[in-house]
């Protein structure tokens, strides 16, 4: 595949880099590699990308854009990403095609987990 300009990387702040690296691995399985002090890259996410230790976070009121995950079953990732330290910012809604709810990490980051699966019964 041709990785000549395509997204290929992508950084969000963070207000705490331990507490949302203990997050991501423990919620969502995500691995760290850390780069002194105020950096840490992360892998097994779909997409690499980073943690840069900042006061700001990226949120779609502040016009950020949204990574939106996937999950084969959306109940079961809501429920370990709030076990973990998440908020919910926005409940399991129906769109057009699928299913999904938002969310902030501990730093305050927002994102997103979508399903085109129906929910359980």
């Amino acid at each position: 595949m041709d990785n000549h300009e395509k997204i290929n990387y992508v950084e969000f702040p963070s207000k705490s880099l331990a507490k949302t690296k203990t997050f991501f691995t423990k919620a969502l399985g995500w691995e760290f590699t850390d780069y002194g002090p105020e950096y840490s890259a992360f892998s097994g996410a779909g997409l690499d990308g980073g943690f840069f230790q900042a006061d700001m976070h990226s949120s779609t009121a502040n016009g950020a854009a949204l990574v939106v995950l996937y999950s084969s079953d959306l109940e079961d990732t809501l429920q370990k990403v709030e076990r973990y330290g998440a908020k919910v910012v926005k409940p399991i809604f129906s769109f057009p095609g699928g299913r999904r709810f938002h969310f902030t990490e501990p730093s305050g980051n927002e994102f997103a987990v979508w399903s085109d699966i129906g929910e359980k019964q």
